[in-house]
């Protein structure tokens, strides 16, 4: 018998994909490359995690009326990034980049958490919910499905190129 997938299985598999990813790049980096920039000027691997991370959390949170993990479970503390606390990483310059010296403890622990709290968010989910509009600030309007699609599309984008960092540095 074939059973079709539900919405939330869906999300969820896509997340916990970018999960594996992560903690695949934490677990064979060398934590002196965490904070290390592969090529001259370009992201490290401890900004593209933390980036993933918060995009995730704060799209989400504020999709799912959600407070964020972020700011709940003490994690903006934890980092003490010199940043506004709701910071995430759009617009950030290359010397902001570099202020993101974490530990794989601290980005997996953060990861983590963001992508516990989304497996509760996004449980039960189901196909009508994906309609309903969570910003309305664009033309048009985003409605969760949008956000859904472009968080996931962000995350795995991310993990994919701190991926390729990694590799880079284990080749210098």
């Amino acid at each position: 018998m074939f059973v079709m997938a539900s919405t939330s299985d869906l999300v969820t598999d896509s997340l916990d994909r970018v999960r594996e990813t992560v903690h695949s790049i934490l677990d064979d980096t060398p934590a002196s490359d965490l904070a290390t920039p592969p090529t001259p000027q370009s992201n490290t691997i401890a900004w593209l995690l933390w980036h993933l991370s918060r995009v995730l959390d704060d799209h989400l949170a504020s999709a799912f009326d959600q407070e964020q993990v972020w700011t709940s479970g003490d994690w903006a503390d934890r980092f003490a990034l010199p940043f506004p606390i709701e910071a995430h990483g759009f617009g950030q310059s290359w010397a902001e980049v570099m202020e993101v010296r974490s530990s794989a403890e601290l980005l997996r622990g953060y990861h983590d958490a963001v992508q516990d709290a989304v497996a509760q968010w996004v449980e039960g989910l189901d196909v009508a919910a994906l309609d309903r509009v969570v910003d309305e600030r664009w033309d048009p309007p985003v409605t969760l499905a949008v956000r859904l699609v472009s968080v996931i599309n962000d995350c795995t984008q991310h993990v994919g190129q701190a991926a390729y960092a990694s590799g880079i540095l284990a080749r210098r």
